[in-house]
C-alpha cells in the first residue's frame, strides 16, 4: 500500500484526559478516507497532529514519508479546513485569499478566482466576509484549502452549515478531487456524507480508532 499518511502509535493527553490512545493507521494515496465520531472523540486532535498544529506525546506521524515535527514542522502540499475557518471580517473573500496566497506565492489571482468559483461563490463579490453566512464561510474555507492545488486535503466537517443544495455541490467537488488523484481525509458527523464519499471509514471513540470499512 502506498501510504500518504502513516500514523504510528500516536498518543496525546491534555492534563489528565487522554484524547488519543495509541493510534496506528495508514491512509492510502488517491482515496477519500472518512473518520466518524462524536464531538470530543479525538478526530479533530488527530487531524491537528497530522497537520503539525499539535505535537503528540508519543508515536510518530509521517506525511509523504517525512516525519511531522522532525523532518518538517508542517507538511507541504496540504490543504486544510479544521474548525471554523478564520478570515479577516472587513474585506472580501477574494482579498482574504489573496493575502493568504501571498505567503507561499503559489496561487495567482486567476487561480484564486477559479477556486472560489469551484466552491460555488462569486469571486467578484464585494461583500466583506464578516457579512457571510456560515455556509458561505465554509465554502470560502474550502476554496482556501484548494487554491494551491495540494495533493492532500484534510477536511474537518467541510459540509458544516451548508444547505442541501450546497452540500450536494461540495460532495461532487470532493469526489472530483479523488478523480484527479488527490487524497482526502474527511471527518463528518453526517452518515450520508461518509456513505456516499468515503472509500475507507474509521471510527474514533474515546481516543481509540477502529476500522469500520476497509
Amino acid at each position: 500500500m502506498d501510504a500518504i499518511i502513516d500514523v504510528q502509535h500516536v498518543s496525546k493527553s491534555f492534563g489528565e484526559e487522554q484524547v488519543l490512545k495509541n493510534i496506528c493507521r495508514s491512509f492510502e494515496i488517491g482515496k477519500i478516507h472518512g473518520i466518524v465520531g462524536n464531538n470530543g472523540s479525538g478526530k479533530t486532535v488527530l487531524m491537528k497532529c497530522i497537520c503539525g498544529f499539535l505535537r503528540p506525546d508519543s508515536g510518530k506521524i509521517y506525511v509523504n514519508y517525512k516525519e511531522v515535527g522532525k523532518d518538517m514542522d508542517f507538511p507541504d502540499d496540504l490543504g486544510i479546513i479544521i474548525e471554523t475557518p478564520g478570515f479577516l471580517p472587513n474585506i472580501s473573500g477574494f482579498k482574504n485569499l489573496q493575502l493568504l496566497a501571498s505567503l507561499k506565492k503559489k496561487a495567482s489571482d486567476a487561480v484564486i478566482r477559479d477556486a472560489i468559483m469551484k466552491v460555488g461563490l462569486d469571486p467578484y463579490m464585494k461583500k466583506p466576509v464578516g457579512k457571510y453566512s456560515l455556509g458561505m464561510r465554509q465554502r470560502l474555507g474550502l476554496a482556501q484549502a484548494l487554491m494551491e492545488d495540494p495533493q492532500l486535503l484534510i477536511l474537518d466537517e467541510p459540509l458544516n452549515g451548508l444547505d442541501k443544495h450546497g452540500a450536494a455541490h461540495i460532495r461532487e467537488l470532493i469526489k472530483s478531487l479523488r478523480d484527479e488523484g488527490k487524497t482526502v481525509l474527511l471527518a463528518s458527523h453526517n452518515q450520508m456524507d461518509i456513505d456516499e464519499l468515503c472509500d475507507t471509514v474509521c471510527e474514533m471513540d474515546g481516543g481509540v480508532m477502529t476500522m469500520v470499512r476497509e
